[in-house]
């Protein structure tokens, strides 16, 4: 079975071809400030996938902060609608190229479900190869319910009271993928009301770095990105609502590193407390 957490459009094929149990999943945000889809556009998928709805039924509602991680019974029920089983091969895919789809894969791998990959380069990969495209989504309603089950991998979350108890001693690397400037302090945060800066100590990979164009780079690239940055130490992600994080995240496990986490919170909800400590450069 492949192991890693990219798979590319033949591989994909393989699968397909060997009647294992795929389950496309397009996990398609917009960006900030950015959407995906014109008003009144006919979107454009992958056949036979279903979407997993990350902004509102796979988003904590109950929590005033962006895209938090629904608890383990939530997310069992609203992977179970989607058809998706305990033996389900994911293969999970976004419209951009690579922009939510690695949050998706970390949200299943964090409920320990293992055989979980990115779609190497998304629909745009997929259109480049000029397969065949449509229009709608899979009707769930008409699937057979899945038996998936959540099996809670504590280790794959950091929450701002374990960074926080961490900083003094330098217990983790963090990374954090916004931009430099964002990263800096130069420039206003997109979201209202949060400072500007980043968490002590912590290290900037924007996340375009790790892409070229729609997908990931090689890993000889990637791994000159990342052997500077990462050493013995457990490594904690961010960026500003925990998207953008599991880009670099993903790239890193690609690699083959080990101790990886996300901070769910991430800037939304460090750069709004005013009792924890930022820096700016």
């Amino acid at each position: 079975m492949h192991n890693l957490p990219l798979i590319n459009i033949a591989a994909l094929h393989v699968l397909i071809a060997q009647g294992k149990s795929v389950v496309l999943i397009d996990a398609t945000i917009d960006k900030v400030n950015q959407r995906i889809d014109a008003d009144g556009a006919t979107p454009e998928l992958i056949p036979d996938s279903v979407f997993m709805d990350i902004e509102e039924k796979f988003s904590d509602h109950s929590n005033p902060l962006p895209h938090t991680f629904v608890d383990a019974a939530k997310f069992e029920k609203e992977a179970q609608a989607l058809g998706i089983n305990r033996d389900s091969i994911l293969v999970i895919y976004d419209r951009w190229g690579v922009y939510s789809s690695p949050r998706a894969w970390w949200m299943f791998r964090a409920m320990g479900h293992e055989n979980t990959f990115v779609l190497q380069g998304g629909l745009p990969a997929w259109k480049e190869q000029h397969l065949p495209i449509v229009s709608k989504h899979l009707d769930t309603a008409t699937l057979p319910h899945g038996n998936f089950i959540a099996n809670p991998q504590p280790n794959f979350w950091k929450s701002k009271a374990e960074i926080l108890k961490g900083l003094k001693d330098q217990e983790n690397t963090i990374i954090d993928a916004r931009s430099a400037s964002r990263f800096a302090g130069t420039s206003q945060e997109p979201r209202a009301g949060l400072r500007s800066g980043h968490i002590p100590g912590a290290q900037n990979l924007p996340f375009d770095q790790v892409l070229s164009d729609i997908q990931y780079k090689d890993s000889s690239a990637l791994k000159a990105i990342f052997d500077p940055l990462i050493g013995e130490k457990p490594v904690v992600f961010s960026c500003g609502s925990g998207i953008s994080a599991a880009i670099i995240a993903l790239a890193a496990y690609q690699l083959g590193y080990e101790d990886l986490a996300i901070y769910d919170g991430s800037w939304a909800e460090w750069g709004a407390d005013e009792n924890v400590p930022v820096e700016r450069d």
